[in-house]
């Protein structure tokens, strides 16, 4: 597909199963099989499948036992690793599709020609004004260009750029195709250059890809302390403080807490990148859940051996699973109330100030890090000097305090014109 000029462009669409309408003129074209690539791609592709179904099975085994915290928390890393897995097996598998199946139709009614590359049962749309096709004509590629799996094709230019569609085409062929064409549209296909209007700036179509890079506006003041999310956020780590104070939380249950909170962040940005990327979140979410899934469970791991299971205690015991639960609700209020500041700012601020217009989907994917991993750092050299002191609840308090400091510093900075400018 041509890279897009800022004249006339076509429209874009996707055909599902069962949404085809009729069309007074329509003619298929197949891709050619290269059968040493497709033996080769399919080669490549059972290899790839064996891990996969072995892991799967590994997974639901240990889904279906799930007889201690170890097995759940291996059976979630599998099921994480098997997801980022099968992204690319489904996109070999997709390839392999594409030439095994792959075909493209020129669809042609009431003023309007349709260009379409697919599946028999999807297939990706380009919409033209038939009125502003010119120059219809066969092209013969290059070797090893970028279009020589066509070999002889159409081309016909549209505004400032050129388009092509057809598969081993002759000038005869072609001469057909135009007639047929000129007849479904009832519009004679011009010869010569574009007119000023084809030529303009045109608005953009209904989005396919992420919205582009806005400059900053009013609405992207810098936030401050006295900000309602900012406020909330203070709020929230407040709950952690009196659990220390009145509950006698221990470290272990602040560091389960940390955790549970880095989910929630995982959480809000996947929510992010579907905002950002639309359609494209069909293949950048499922990808940041398998690392960042997979890097949550080795870190509850680290966690429980260390601060709440014990040196000595393993989470292969059977009942380590309902101990761990038990836990979970003794701190659901603080959990909660990280829940709710992290909601809020997702849709007081990411959405309601249209954050999401300075960001990509690729930098979007690598934010949460940086915070999560910083932020448990600091806990853990808390949580290291607590346990050397004895007495902890003091600076317990004090590292809820220092937390609570760098989390508003990272919301304030990630929320300011210049971090939302840095994050796109």
């Amino acid at each position: 597909m041509p890279l897009l000029g800022k004249g006339l462009r076509p429209g874009f669409g996707v055909r599902l199963p069962g949404s085809s309408k009729p069309h007074l003129y329509s003619e298929t074209f197949t891709v050619r099989r290269h059968w040493g690539a497709i033996g080769a791609l399919a080669v490549f592709n059972i290899i790839f499948a064996i891990p996969a179904v072995l892991t799967f099975q590994e997974a639901s085994d240990l889904w279906q036992q799930r007889d201690g915290l170890f097995s759940v928390i291996t059976a979630l890393f599998l099921t994480f690793w098997l997801v980022g897995w099968s992204l690319g097996l489904l996109t070999m598998t997709a390839i392999l599709m594409v030439l095994l199946f792959g075909r493209e139709q020129i669809s042609a009614s009431h003023g309007e020609l349709t260009v379409e590359l697919g599946l028999p049962f999807i297939g990706l749309l380009m919409r033209y004004d038939a009125a502003s096709i010119r120059n219809l004509r066969i092209q013969v590629p290059e070797k090893n260009s970028g279009t020589s799996w066509r070999g002889s094709h159409a081309v016909f230019d549209y505004g400032d750029d050129t388009f092509e569609f057809g598969i081993d085409l002759a000038e005869e062929g072609l001469q057909k195709i135009a007639e047929r064409i000129e007849t479904a549209t009832g519009i004679r296909l011009r010869r010569g250059e574009a007119r000023a209007e084809e030529l303009a700036p045109q608005p953009d179509p209904e989005p396919v890809a992420p919205p582009q890079r806005l400059a900053p506006t009013a609405s992207l003041e810098p936030l401050s302390l006295a900000s309602p999310s900012s406020l909330l956020l203070i709020a929230a780590n407040i709950v952690p403080l009196a659990g220390a104070v009145l509950w006698n939380w221990d470290l272990g249950l602040l560091m389960l807490l940390y955790w549970a909170e880095s989910a929630v962040i995982g959480l809000f940005n996947v929510c992010k990148m579907v905002v950002i990327g639309k359609w494209l979140a069909l293949g950048a979410a499922p990808f940041f859940l398998a690392h960042f899934g997979g890097f949550m469970a080795i870190h509850f791991l680290f966690i429980y051996t260390l601060f709440l299971g014990g040196m000595n205690e393993s989470p292969a015991a059977p009942d380590s699973l309902q101990q761990v639960t038990a836990l979970f609700l003794d701190i659901w209020p603080a959990l909660l109330a990280l829940f709710i500041s992290h909601g809020f700012s997702f849709f007081h601020n990411f959405v309601g100030r249209e954050e999401y217009r300075q960001r990509t989907v690729r930098t979007q994917m690598t934010e949460p890090y940086s915070r999560i991993i910083f932020m448990h750092m600091v806990i853990i050299f808390g949580g290291a000097l607590s346990m050397m002191l004895g007495d902890i609840t003091p600076v317990l308090m004090g590292v809820i305090v220092l937390k609570t400091g760098i989390d508003l510093r990272a919301h304030l900075k990630q929320h300011s014109e210049e971090g939302a400018d840095k994050a796109g």
